[in-house]
């Protein structure tokens, strides 16, 4: 018997489900020069591996400022990500429209990401943000 593992409230975030993405786009596109270009590969599926890791880590922390603190680290991770992914794309690594698409899926994960620890600090202030026990922590 198979059970059934309840959804973390992270994961049904949309920046969340773009990191998640933006993690597989990079194993698959990395694959074809994990060889020639070990370091690069380890450090792109490090940051892509990192940017979700974070996310997981700090909402199971428990609280607010450690969500969001790893919230922002996670950025940090896409950005270092993202030049790897401008590099690679000046070295004729990846095609453009696998520039664009991992480009597209930082950019709106960003966004979401910000906005989203902005409401954090809002439901801070408001006494309305439930850690991972479903209680509401004032």
């Amino acid at each position: 018997m198979k059970l059934l593992k309840r959804e973390a409230a992270y994961e049904k975030l949309i920046f969340y489900r773009n990191i998640c993405e933006i993690r597989r786009h990079i194993y698959i596109i990395s694959e074809r020069f994990r060889k020639t270009h070990i370091r690069l590969v380890s450090q792109m599926r490090d940051a892509a591996r990192s940017a979700k890791q974070n996310i997981r880590e700090g909402y199971k922390k428990g609280t607010i400022g450690e969500f969001r603190h790893s919230i922002n680290i996670s950025l940090g991770s896409l950005e270092e990500l993202s030049g790897d992914v401008e590099d690679c794309l000046e070295d004729g690594l990846i095609t453009k429209e696998e520039f664009g698409k991992i480009t597209e899926l930082i950019r709106s994960a960003d966004y979401m990401a910000g906005r989203y620890v902005i409401a954090l600090g809002k439901m801070e202030r408001d006494g309305t943000w439930k850690n991972p026990r479903g209680k509401v922590v004032r």
